[in-house]
């Protein structure tokens, strides 16, 4: 699939405190945006910890599994939709809304 040109940098992919938390804990190995931050096998950097995002690809919020919310860092949809709309009030996110999924992984360190 090609992809449309990227919405933002990568290194607002992941910014909220807690989010950067899960993240450097192996907790959260994916983020959903509003539009493409990455492309595939891009770097960035998190509190000097190097990941690579290994995939992106469109979603709409309807389709998110639990599993998919896992890889968010949360135990079900339902608490991830939660968060959220905690995050961002009156957004209105609905099943039918359309994000950017980054899928990335820590890279392993050399030595």
């Amino acid at each position: 699939m090609e992809l449309p040109p990227k919405t933002c940098s990568i290194e607002r992919l992941v910014t909220r405190e807690q989010d950067v938390q899960k993240v450097l804990s192996g907790v959260k190995t994916a983020t959903r945006r509003g539009g493409r931050y990455a492309d595939p096998g891009e770097l960035w950097m998190l509190q000097g910890v190097q990941f690579r995002v290994t995939s992106v690809y469109p979603q709409k919020l309807g389709d998110m599994t639990d599993a998919d919310a896992r890889r968010e860092g949360f135990s079900t949809v339902a608490e991830y939709m939660d968060y959220l709309n905690g995050v961002h009030p009156g957004s209105g996110f609905s099943p039918a809304m359309g994000m950017w999924v980054h899928d990335f992984e820590r890279v392993a360190r050399m030595g």
